[in-house]
């Protein structure tokens, strides 16, 4: 099994190590002091589960490495429309696209079935312009519950969780999610093969849509929002209008707010990938988010108050910060 981390920051040096100690080859593309760590040091994983090193190939031409058969996206998704001529060159005929994000992929809607089959999210897709560079068919969708951090260049802080949730966007167990499942098993992540991964897409959503703005806004850790109250009202606001849309497209997520809420606190200080990202001066990854709740929002006809406002506060936030 050949696979490309295209975008190999902490989660994709994450995964790929795991994947190199499974034997897969592995192949990181990265750039910058982070790039030249791993190249002389190998990928550094510090984890309560056990430290390891591993010593994937790494580069940052995607040219070098030629087609794969697995390419996992560890970009952030407001890069995705602009990564044509990095992934380009990784591509065969059947090479599927692992896309690690937060929040609302680009590929949603297909083969979702009913009255939205097909349709196109503007917030996320803009003009088409993720579709045009990764083909809906190509994707495989991947939830991501593991939390990690970039420590130093080449050193991979493991926080906690190993699960890699994978799937069809039309639901089917197909062979490339099981040989993949497989691979990431053997590297030491749960990987299971959902079959509608959408519901753990809104299950990871639920948590990301309120922690990720509001501790970009309080420069917050998860444990002080949860122990604060007022944050704590709102975040508990934002999730039950967050449900709500799930459930006029048909998804019932299987988990409390109340026991949501109860495991962030358990993750402790960990700071958010939006505020890890504010704190580099690194564009935010707001759209995935809350615009794309917010438009699915307005497709369904679902009041959202509370996200609206926070997209408009976390909106601004974005803008001034690439200013």
């Amino acid at each position: 099994m050949k696979v490309a981390v295209l975008g190999a920051g902490a989660i994709g040096a994450y995964v790929g190590a795991a994947l190199h100690r499974a034997g897969a080859d592995v192949h990181l593309i990265a750039r910058g002091p982070h790039l030249a760590a791993m190249r002389q040091y190998g990928v550094r994983v510090r984890s309560p589960r056990g430290d390891f090193t591993a010593h994937p190939r790494a580069t940052d031409d995607p040219a070098e490495v030629g087609p794969v058969d697995y390419v996992f996206l560890g970009l952030k998704a407001n890069s995705y429309a602009a990564c044509g001529p990095l992934i380009e060159p990784l591509l065969h005929g059947t090479t599927a696209v692992v896309a690690a994000q937060n929040g609302i992929p680009w590929w949603y809607f297909h083969r979702h079935g009913g009255p939205y089959d097909g349709r196109r999210l503007e917030s996320v897709d803009p003009a088409g312009t993720v579709s045009a560079v990764l083909a809906p068919e190509r994707a495989v969708g991947c939830v991501v519950y593991a939390a990690t951090e970039l420590e130093q260049p080449g050193v991979v802080r493991h926080v906690e969780g190993t699960r890699f949730s994978i799937g069809e966007p039309g639901r089917e167990i197909s062979p490339r999610c099981l040989a993949l499942s497989e691979a990431m098993r053997s590297g030491g992540l749960k990987c299971p093969v959902e079959p509608d991964l959408r519901g753990d897409i809104w299950l990871k959503l639920l948590g990301n849509i309120s922690f990720n703005p509001i501790s970009a806004l309080a420069r917050a850790t998860m444990r002080q929002m949860c122990l604060h109250g007022g944050t704590r009202e709102v975040i508990e606001t934002m999730m039950t209008e967050t449900l709500a849309v799930a459930a006029a497209l048909g998804c019932e997520v299987g988990v409390s707010i109340e026991r949501r809420i109860a495991g962030a606190e358990r993750v402790g200080d960990h700071r958010t990938s939006t505020l890890q990202d504010l704190e580099r001066g690194k564009p935010l990854e707001l759209d995935v988010l809350l615009a794309a709740v917010v438009e699915l929002a307005e497709i369904t006809g679902v009041p959202v108050p509370t996200l609206r406002t926070v997209h408009a506060l976390s909106d601004l936030l974005a803008l001034r910060s690439a200013a």
